[in-house]
């Protein structure tokens, strides 16, 4: 099997695998415990947290662990909401969010507020100034992601939060990193974002489990989950140790290798789309400016007929978002694309256990399979 949907899923990495056989087989125990196998167990979740707020460049007390990215982009927008109260009811996002951020903001249009939808150019590119003229005195939240999951543009988030701080010093920015983290080079203490949320499953670590960063600056935020006082009151429950420990492990072992791995992914990134640049009907579609996305579009082979020949194949790919099947990407008609090329959208994604003979078996298939069927 030729696994190119790194953007949907990663395979767990072996230091996953075996911390989380560890967690259950050795340190299983309940971390609230007070007796030594407990407090053995909080130790450990306590390692844990560090190595994650390590490869994200946080404090570990400000590191808290959730069910995924979509719990933590969930717990930042109604957090935020909640913490102001009925004051401010203008939040700012992007038309090419993730569904996880996009179907919060209709729940809070139901309940009244104006959320502004920002518009990419054909690139899937969001820009500052974009951000400035949406900016009001009454915006309480902006919420703009990281990296794009289906055009795999980067967003410049450092310099919109500074802006919005600046312009709008009492309103919360939040980052969906979900696609970013070890995957763009960023720093929670330095980024200037008040929340940022990251999942484990994107980054050769278990599925079910996440993390929100909540930046210092708020010294107050809603708990998600009330109960025994977990996560330091924020996320009650007993913590999924099993899950976490492996997050952990995936984490430390991806930002060991970071830039390398980065770099290599970039290069095989460039060169598979050099050569599908040379291919007649080939559409390369977004900005592609991360490491590990492209977009590609077939115009005359339906999306669901190039996943099928790729299939038979070996090689597995995605129609864009696996959390929106069966739609039209929202990204692409963000983006202004042509019915006839969405229709025929799919998405590559890398990861860095991709190799470039992979890359050449893929634009073999779709020179000689799927090409002479658009003809």
């Amino acid at each position: 099997m030729i696994y190119l949907d790194n953007s949907a899923t990663t395979k767990p990495c072996a230091e996953a695998v075996e911390a989380m056989t560890r967690a259950m087989t050795e340190i299983w125990g309940n971390p609230s415990a007070l007796y030594s196998f407990g407090i053995d167990t909080a130790h450990q979740l306590r390692a844990a947290r560090t190595k994650v707020a390590a490869a994200l460049g946080a404090e570990p007390d400000r590191v808290f662990f959730t069910s995924g990215g979509t719990e933590a982009d969930n717990w930042a927008i109604f957090g935020t909401i909640k913490r102001f109260g009925k004051k401010n009811r203008h939040i700012i996002t992007t038309a090419v969010e993730h569904h996880a951020v996009l179907n919060c903001m209709k729940e809070l249009e139901a309940q009244g507020y104006e959320v502004t939808y920002l518009k990419p150019d054909s690139l899937g590119r969001v820009t500052t100034d974009s951000l400035k003229a949406a900016l009001r005195k009454d915006t309480v939240l902006v919420s703009i992601m990281m990296v794009n999951n289906e055009a795999g543009s980067v967003m410049p988030i450092a310099q919109m939060a500074k802006l919005t701080h600046k312009l709008c010093p009492n309103a919360v920015f939040h980052t969906d990193a979900v696609q970013g983290f070890l995957k763009v080079p960023f720093q929670a203490k330095t980024l200037g974002a008040d929340l940022i949320s990251i999942s484990s499953h994107k980054v050769h670590g278990p599925k079910g489990c996440g993390a929100l960063y909540i930046n210092p600056r708020l010294r107050s935020f809603p708990a998600m989950i009330q109960g025994g006082g977990q996560e330091q009151g924020y996320r009650s429950g007993t913590e999924g140790t099993p899950a976490i420990f492996s997050f952990a492990a995936a984490c430390a072992a991806g930002a060991a290798t970071f830039r390398a791995d980065i770099a290599r992914e970039k290069a095989l990134l460039d060169g598979l789309i050099e050569k599908l640049s040379r291919l007649p009907g080939v559409r390369i579609n977004g900005a592609h400016e991360a490491p590990h996305i492209l977009s590609l579009s077939i115009p005359g082979v339906p999306t669901q007929n190039t996943i099928n020949i790729l299939q038979d194949h070996g090689i597995c790919v995605s129609a864009g978002s696996a959390c929106a099947k069966g739609h039209r990407s929202h990204v692409l008609e963000a983006m202004g694309t042509a019915n006839e090329v969405m229709d025929a959208s799919f998405r590559v994604s890398l990861c860095k256990d991709t190799t470039a003979q992979e890359l050449d078996t893929l634009a073999e298939v779709i020179e000689k399979e799927i090409l002479p069927r658009a003809r």
